[in-house]
């Protein structure tokens, strides 16, 4: 085969980077597949850690496309959109640690600990309900911030799974994504010259069913949690390690299904094991205390961080950044910087405490920000190359003309994966006005294709194109192939829930 049957031809792309061949819109839609599956296959089986196989994938698959010396030019121009995600990631991070630090979450855990116990069923599902309460805003990072310093210290101190937190947190966050101040309805809604409130309205039934599945999700994962750790922990492995080391907190279980008295004593960074039903569970990866700095500390209710004197202050500051996020008057990572800012000379006046502060949180921001900037390099080979306009349109071509009236639950279905696969503006700008011009001819109104497209919100939500996603991990240190093998199949089970129930309802015609 020769390579213009290939149909590779020397060129310059159209964003102006060097390369020495354009592959055929075939081969970049098999190559964008190929790059997308590879990933996730690498990230899922745990043969690579997120972050190295964001960059080394992408990059062995935009030198197959023929990026050649225009590869570097591509990530570079990712990497600067990318930029002030990282930042407010980086200064978010480390406001909300000093927070925790300084003790302003500590009487919120006190009213959940006492409201919850110690009940696992009943603190994941108490995870479901902040986590939801939260995603109101609409923004992603702040319902994953605060719902992780605020549960996470009781997952760790009762040996439950983050990675429980963190599916839980994923799933209700990404079934509220829809809201109409949310992302995907806005751009649903200018793509296709629509009213937000047009589109959300008739998906409020789409809605309450989504969140009462993604609750029952949360409730059986729960129960699943007060099983497993039904039995006792062996404290006789536990050893005091490193500069978090020490004890950080001792309960019991007392579920109804559990056996009474079981002590749940963690030491952070050190090995748990637990008896019961299964073989000893060692869970040094879940409590690592390199990992989880912006957790450890608040287990310790007589840190040296604390300062009660200015609680009042600390509350106040924090009301007052959340008021400029939502009011959007400065840039969010510059509310951030200045917050956490202010934060540092008000809380720590010594030099010192302040270094030592802004030290105790690298981990937590070096984890997420290096995994945000190397989603670069996807990002980057995916639009410089062409893949993602390769794939979108490949999807219209693959549509027989038979299945037209049938487009607006085509489209439900299709916005699953392709939101996963690709970023949100990809999709609504690049593929759906395609798709809603296409089922016009069919009588399909716009509004209609635009509910359906929204319905793949709780699958996008998981993406590792998604920075809200990679902080949740980061926070809670899960790895991101753990947590996708939880979440994706229940996240898939909503989306397509939230597409039956509009399409009972009227909000979305299976048939034109």
């Amino acid at each position: 085969m020769d390579v213009v049957s290939l149909g590779l031809r020397t060129a310059e792309v159209e964003e102006g980077y060097a390369t020495a061949f354009v592959p055929a819109e075939w081969v970049l839609v098999m190559l964008g597949f190929t790059m997308v599956l590879a990933f996730m296959t690498l990230i899922m089986t745990r043969r690579l850690t997120p972050m190295v196989a964001l960059i080394i994938v992408p990059t062995v698959f935009g030198l197959f496309a023929g990026a050649g010396l225009g590869l570097g030019d591509m990530i570079i121009d990712a990497i600067g959109n990318m930029a002030p995600t990282a930042a407010l990631l980086m200064f978010a991070i480390m406001y909300f640690g000093i927070m925790i630090d300084v003790g302003l979450f500590d009487p919120l855990i006190r009213f959940i600990t006492r409201l919850l116990g110690d009940d696992p069923a009943k603190v994941v599902l108490g995870t479901a309900l902040l986590a939801g309460a939260v995603s109101l805003d609409g923004d992603g990072s702040t319902t994953f911030i605060i719902t992780t310093s605020a549960m996470l210290p009781i997952y760790l101190r009762l040996g439950m799974s983050p990675v429980v937190l963190t599916c839980v947190a994923g799933l209700m966050n990404g079934t509220l994504n829809i809201v109409p101040w949310g992302g995907p309805t806005v751009r649903a809604a200018s793509a296709l010259g629509l009213q937000p409130t047009d589109i959300f309205v008739p998906m409020l039934p789409s809605l309450a069913v989504g969140l009462l599945v993604a609750l029952g999700f949360a409730w059986f994962l729960g129960l699943s949690e007060r099983r497993r750790l039904a039995g006792s922990i062996d404290t006789s492995r536990l050893e005091t390690s490193g500069a978090l080391g020490g004890f950080v907190g001792s309960r019991m279980f007392r579920g109804a299904d559990m056996k009474p008295g079981a002590a749940a004593s963690l030491r952070t960074g050190n090995i748990v094991t637990m008896r019961g039903g299964r073989d000893p569970i060692a869970v040094t990866d879940l409590i690592d205390a390199s990992d989880t700095a912006m957790a450890d500390t608040m287990l310790d209710p007589n840190r040296a961080t604390l300062r009660p004197k200015l609680l009042w202050f600390n509350l106040l500051l924090t009301l007052a950044v959340m008021v400029l996020l939502v009011m959007d008057l400065y840039p969010l990572p510059y509310v951030f910087m200045v917050g956490a800012a202010v934060a540092l000379i008000v809380n720590f006046t010594k030099l010192k405490e302040q270094a030592d502060e802004i030290v105790a949180h690298a981990p937590s921001i070096v984890g997420v920000v290096s995994m945000v900037l190397a989603a670069g390099v996807l990002v980057g080979v995916l639009n410089g190359t062409g893949m993602v306009d390769a794939m979108a349109g490949w999807v219209t071509t693959i549509i027989p003309p038979a299945l037209g009236p049938f487009l607006a639950v085509i489209t439900g279905v299709l916005s699953i994966p392709f939101t996963f696969f690709m970023s949100n503006d990809a999709f609504y700008f690049g593929i759906l006005p395609i798709l809603a011009e296409s089922a016009a001819t069919y009588g399909i109104e716009p509004v209609e294709m635009a509910r359906a497209s929204i319905t793949g919100q709780p699958v996008h939500l998981q993406s590792p194109l998604v920075p809200a996603i990679l902080l949740l991990v980061s926070l809670a240190n899960v790895n991101l192939g753990d947590h996708h093998k939880k979440v994706l199949w229940r996240a898939v089970v909503v989306s397509l829930v939230m597409l039956g129930v509009g399409v009972i309802f009227g909000a979305i015609p299976l048939i034109a």
